[in-house]
């Protein structure tokens, strides 16, 4: 028989416990669509800032590949001249010593191994005693000078071929780290771009604060160890406000380590050209040590650079988008600072 039981209800404890969650999940529903855009917000500024950082990485090698071309292109065209002037001597020479075999031509006296000689490679007689014998001293004296100039002449020239080849890898290297750079401020632009008008509106207008409270920085009473910390420092107070741009050294744009070894310049100290270089640009020392005008170099692969202005307080390049500024030196992590 069927049975005509009438089915069990649920329970007013169940009925209590699946309402509380069914509200509960709505709530929480609600709450994640309304924290969505500024989480979103954040992911993305997190994420730029990360692209930010990798680009400055980037740039940091860019400069001393740029540096390497530089250096690269002095030596190759120091070479060229070189041989040019080498070529030029070893013409005069054989035009001397075409000079002796006409002479002897004309007075039907012409020397059988200064003909040779001269239709010829000399290293090939020079290795012969024979051939030596029988030149006079004079013609000897030619012949080896013209051969030890064109072995030399040689090996600059393979010198060159070689510096030649270095550049163009050089160049290369240049191009493709360029491109990387460009790529992460692509993406970081696209990211961006996925951004509300009025979330990038905050972002920037949070960015421009920053570059404004320069005016309200309490540096302290910190006093430089040096004349050159000092002017240093002096020099890049000047071009507070000044943009960052990859690969600038100033006079109106800076990257991190172009900021720092122009000021130096202008202090009457060289620096070299990346951040990596300057870390061995003087003596390092700790946090603690810190004076106004010191080099602070951050995170581990010292791909960022400022200078210490007082009251644990970095004056730097930032990254793109910025503008030279004072920034708590609590907001990247620190490697050490060095006294140049």
């Amino acid at each position: 028989m069927a049975s005509h039981r009438r089915p069990k209800q649920p329970s007013r404890t169940r009925v209590t416990v699946l309402t509380a969650t069914a509200a509960a999940a709505v709530a929480l529903s609600s709450q994640a669509a309304q924290a969505d855009p500024s989480q979103k917000k954040q992911d993305v500024k997190a994420e730029v800032d990360k692209l930010y950082e990798q680009a400055e990485q980037a740039t940091e090698k860019y400069n001393g590949v740029k540096e390497d071309q530089e250096r690269l292109q002095k030596e190759v065209e120091d070479l060229q001249d070189k041989v040019a002037r080498g070529q030029g001597e070893l013409n005069q020479l054989r035009k001397g010593l075409g000079a002796v075999a006409s002479g002897q031509y004309r007075s039907g006296s012409i020397d059988p191994s200064v003909q040779l000689f001269l239709s010829g490679d000399p290293d090939t007689y020079l290795e012969k005693a024979a051939t030596l014998d029988q030149l006079s001293g004079k013609q000897a004296e030619q012949l080896k000078t013209i051969a030890d100039k064109q072995r030399r002449l040689a090996q600059e020239r393979a010198e060159a071929a070689s510096k030649i080849q270095d550049l163009t890898d050089t160049r290369k290297a240049l191009g493709d780290k360029k491109d990387e750079i460009k790529d992460k401020l692509g993406k970081a632009q696209e990211l961006l771009n996925t951004l509300t008008a009025k979330e990038r509106a905050a972002m920037e207008a949070k960015e421009q604060r920053a570059n404004r409270d320069n005016s309200r920085v309490n540096l302290g009473d910190d006093v430089p160890a040096s004349q050159r910390g000092a002017a240093a420092l002096s020099a890049a107070q000047s071009k507070i406000g000044s943009p960052y741009v990859w690969g600038a050294t100033g006079p109106s744009s800076f990257d991190c380590s172009g900021l720092t070894s122009w000021a130096y310049q202008q202090a009457g100290q060289s620096l070299p050209r990346t951040s990596q270089e300057q870390a061995n640009a003087g003596t390092r020392i700790s946090q603690d040590a810190l004076k106004p005008g010191d080099l602070v170099l951050f995170y581990d692969d010292l791909h960022h650079i400022g200078l210490y202005a007082g009251n644990n307080t970095v004056l730097h390049a930032p990254k793109p988008g910025a503008s030279v500024r004072y920034e708590s030196i609590n907001n990247m992590p620190f490697a050490f600072g060095v006294r140049v």
